[in-house]
């Protein structure tokens, strides 16, 4: 339930402050996993992909059903702590693997630093989603999590350069840097922020309450839009560093272009508040989806040494990003908030189990996709070739484009159905 006072600044300050090691959890495994077992560990793009997309399949179970645990078993905030560590002990061994870890290696890390993650972020969306009283302090509170979030992402981006030449060693130190970073967020969050709702007595089983969640057209639609906006701005997290390597030309630049993306989007975020005021949360999504194709179109285009036109297209898509980041779970928060929403007969973490599935899916998705096929086009990373650069020029701008188009015209097909306070 809602709090009865509006939140004061702090509060949503404090509450914002676990989204950045959550965040910065995120990026490595789809941005710089790829790259370190495909390179570095000698297995395949199609086997890395696989992996990726299987790791999901437990998620199909885990995500929706912390949910539901969330919302009635042990508050929120205990299935917070116990996560915490499961995601430390995970991260650390997918980004300091030892020189004979294979793919068997890479899978069970993966389910352990998965399921952390998701025990985590599933009830930390939740308690956002409860804390905030009107349409208004939701976006407040999204963007204030997300806003941390990306600070978060530019730290992940750029810190294995920073540390190290090579990828290697940079991300074997950042995994040591990650688990400090974790725990003084998480004293930050849990002290600072409005205490979690207890949770209430389960009245039905799991999977009646999961499914009823889904019984709402409204959150099924938003569901699909939002997949659909991840699976296009994932398939360029996971193929980027090849594009700046073996298109531009430039392994040098990654770290800093990546900076600028995130940091753009961080910065577009006040942007994104303030026009949603205006326009409601779904018509400024639809203006941020405009953006972000204008701008990602043109980097089919591109060829070595373009390294400033692709700066500014990760400048202008980075803006676009926050959009990505903040508005649909404010929408989804909203829904939760109505009388006859989304959230009616099922609890919020139920509905943001399904949520954090589709965010994880839709990255596995990208990753299963993206990959395989430039494998299949003959693309191999570090060697010249037209075609194979062709191939991932293609892949990585043009298959973005073509989802954010049909996300679009699904989006003003729906705009009156995905909530009234939208």
């Amino acid at each position: 339930m809602s709090q009865a006072r509006a939140l004061s600044m702090p509060q949503i300050v404090f509450y914002g402050a676990l989204g950045l090691p959550l965040a910065f959890a995120a990026l490595p495994i789809y941005v710089h996993v790829p790259k370190l077992y495909a390179d570095d560990l000698g297995l395949s793009l199609t086997v890395v992909g696989a992996i990726l997309l299987g790791a999901r399949v437990v998620d199909a179970v885990t995500d929706p059903l912390f949910g539901w645990l969330g919302d009635h078993v042990a508050s929120r905030l205990r299935w917070i702590v116990l996560a915490l560590p499961l995601l430390a002990v995970g991260m650390f061994g997918l980004l300091s693997p030892p020189g004979d870890a294979g793919p068997l290696w890479l899978l069970c890390l993966l389910v352990l630093a998965c399921a952390g993650y998701s025990m985590a972020s599933v009830n930390y969306h939740a308690w956002g989603a409860e804390m905030a009283g009107g349409p208004g302090e939701r976006t407040r509170v999204m963007a204030s999590r997300e806003g941390f979030g990306l600070v978060g992402v530019v730290m992940a981006a750029a810190l294995p350069g920073f540390l190290a030449d090579d990828i290697a060693p940079g991300l074997q130190r950042l995994a040591w840097g990650f688990i400090p970073l974790l725990g003084i967020a998480a004293l930050i969050t849990l002290w600072g922020a409005p205490q979690a709702g207890a949770s209430a007595p389960a009245r039905e089983r799991p999977w009646v309450a999961l499914r009823r969640a889904l019984a709402r057209p409204a959150f099924v639609r938003l569901l699909i839009l939002f997949g659909l906006g991840g699976i296009a701005a994932s398939i360029p997290a996971s193929t980027v560093l090849f594009f700046v390597e073996d298109v531009i030309g430039r392994p040098d630049a990654s770290g800093p272009l990546l900076a600028v993306y995130f940091v753009a989007g961080a910065a577009g975020l006040p942007v994104w508040v303030k026009l949603s005021d205006r326009l409601g949360k779904v018509g400024a999504w639809m203006v941020a989806m405009i953006v972000a194709i204008v701008a990602f179109v043109w980097a089919a285009m591109l060829g070595p040494g373009d390294l400033m036109a692709f700066g500014v297209i990760c400048a202008l898509s980075g803006l676009a990003l926050g959009a990505d980041l903040a508005l649909p779970p404010a929408i989804l928060a909203d829904q939760l908030g109505e009388r006859g929403g989304a959230g009616e007969g099922a609890g919020a973490g139920s509905s943001f189990g399904w949520w954090n599935l589709v965010a994880k899916a839709s990255l596995a998705l990208a990753a299963g996709l993206a990959l395989p096929l430039l494998d299949l086009f003959g693309y191999t990373p570090g060697r010249d070739g037209e075609a194979g650069r062709l191939a991932l020029a293609l892949v990585y701008a043009a298959l973005p484009v073509l989802l954010k188009l049909f996300a679009l015209g699904l989006t003003w097909h729906w705009r009156h159905q995905l909530g009234a306070k939208s």
